[in-house]
């Protein structure tokens, strides 16, 4: 069993030194450490610490917003340790303890709100998108072909003399084809 420290901090200005001298006072063995935006999902450290994660390991932290810089990210990350068979502890948040049952009874708590959330987004998403398909809002990219070009590709496809149309790539045409072939099977 290990105690696993990580330090960050968001910019090379910044200094680690009181976050390290918190991390040894708590007992940790090992810290990785980082000079870097917490806004970033590539953490080089963060990943090394993740990975070299053992089952009866401790993920320390001196608060919360060290490990992850919102709700879903942390609750992810904690659960990922979980996985691990580790246990995660923040030296400033005491009830962050996933080791005791009030700490994973917290982490439960905040994973299901966020889920709770989720669920509420994309409701509302989905509401917005229903709204805007009834008011004439066509989703998607615009078609490269405008509708002038469109019918006279058709045109001339059944009068096969598509290799005279210039300035368009015949996939372009295929395509255009295609969908409006597409299109008048469902009408």
């Amino acid at each position: 069993m290990a105690i696993l420290g990580y330090a960050r901090v968001s910019t090379q200005d910044q200094n680690l030194t009181g976050q390290i001298e918190a991390l040894k006072a708590a007992g940790a063995d090992l810290i990785y450490r980082e000079k870097i935006s917490g806004a970033r999902a590539d953490r080089p450290q963060l990943a090394k610490l993740m990975a070299s994660l053992k089952a009866g390991d401790v993920v320390l932290v001196t608060k919360l917003d060290r490990l992850g810089r919102s709700t879903r990210e942390l609750l992810d990350l904690i659960e990922r340790i979980s996985k691990a068979g580790a246990a995660f502890r923040s030296i400033g948040d005491p009830l962050w303890d996933t080791s005791s049952s009030q700490g994973r009874l917290l982490s439960t708590l905040l994973a299901a709100i966020a889920e709770f959330e989720r669920d509420l987004i994309k409701e509302r998403t989905g509401e917005g998108r229903r709204r805007a398909v009834a008011n004439g809002v066509k989703f998607g990219r615009k078609p490269k072909l405008s509708e002038y070009q469109r019918k006279e590709a058709i045109k001339r496809r059944a009068e096969r003399m598509l290799a005279e149309v210039r300035y368009i790539a015949k996939r372009t045409i295929l395509e255009a084809l295609f969908s409006y072939r597409r299109a008048s099977l469902t009408r």
